[in-house]
């Protein structure tokens, strides 16, 4: 009976760590980017995400041999979610308050369960059509309130960018969901992160110039995201996926927005305009209704539960 707590809590404290890392991501990125660009800054956050899944595969030495059709899909998978996604989300922080930023990715699991309804031919169920409408409506909010701002045109493509960054962290899930069905999950990740760091190349040389003209702090800062929201939370976002219920663990990720609206303002002085908050608001509240069809349909709660927070922020 004294052991039962225990093998609870490790689990929790992995899902802790992983939404505070998540959640730590979008200020990094925001402050990083004072001295990086978008693609330098993320092709350095992916090498060294690379490097450190790289080194938590030596230590498990534990390697499946992926078929034709893996290979490619885990190549779609780097390419949308590791490198467009990453450059993606790095361009919008530079436009776009952190917070704001967190609200507007979090509709990616909608997002998901729509692109398998007309892929995956899952269907629509009706609380999924609302939630999905509710979501829009919420970000339309948060358009409008950075449209009031005094750069409005540049915090629009901000937002823009952000729903961009949504529909690829999607897409490149909707790849590797299938890849996972044989594959370790620890190896799927590090091959995408491999993958949008290759695609990412051709910002090397503007990284090179960067890293000597860069502040070491912010240096360190990208370090940090490559090794903590990438590598480390990956790790153990997975360790306690093993071990949770799929759909509770999903809801767990919905705290990433707050988390980074506090840390954003504590570390950075920032705050979204109140509209935007609403609007996030309303946003989770979309995400959540849409959860209502999970009970009836399994493979789009799993969609909506399972992958919600595996996003590599």
């Amino acid at each position: 009976m004294t052991d039962a707590p225990r093998v609870a809590l490790a689990p929790l404290l992995a899902v802790g760590f992983t939404v505070l890392a998540w959640a730590s991501a979008f200020v990094a990125i925001r402050w990083v980017g004072h001295s990086y660009d978008p693609g330098p800054l993320a092709l350095g956050r992916l090498l060294v995400g690379t490097v450190g899944l790289g080194a938590l595969m030596l230590a498990r030495r534990a390697w499946v041999r992926p078929t034709r059709r893996e290979w490619l899909l885990v190549a779609l998978c780097g390419l949308a979610w590791f490198a467009v996604y990453n450059v993606a989300l790095n361009a919008a922080e530079q436009r776009v308050d952190a917070g704001t930023t967190a609200m507007l990715v979090n509709v990616g699991p909608i997002l998901i369960a729509l692109m398998a309804g007309v892929l995956l031919g899952e269907g629509f169920p009706r609380w999924l059509l609302i939630g999905a409408a509710v979501a829009f409506a919420g970000a339309v909010l948060i358009g409008f309130s950075t449209a009031s701002g005094p750069v409005a045109g540049a915090d629009l493509v901000g937002v823009l960018l952000c729903l961009v960054a949504a529909v690829t962290y999607a897409t490149g899930v909707l790849a590797q969901k299938p890849v996972l069905r044989r594959l370790p999950a620890l190896q799927v990740t590090w091959l995408a992160c491999a993958i949008g760091a290759v695609a990412c190349l051709p910002f090397g040389p503007a990284l090179a110039g960067q890293l000597v003209a860069a502040p070491g702090p912010a240096t360190w800062g990208l370090v940090y995201l490559g090794l903590v929201p990438t590598a480390l939370a990956f790790s153990t976002w997975a360790y306690a996926l093993a071990r949770m219920n799929a759909g509770r663990l999903g809801v767990s990720t919905y705290l990433a927005p707050p988390l980074t609206i506090g840390m954003s303002a504590l570390l950075l002085g920032e705050l979204p305009p109140v509209l935007a908050v609403v609007g996030g608001v309303v946003c989770l509240v979309g995400v959540g209704s849409s959860r209502r069809s999970a009970g009836r349909q399994p493979v789009a709660q799993r969609r909506l539960g399972d992958l919600a927070g595996r996003r590599g922020r």
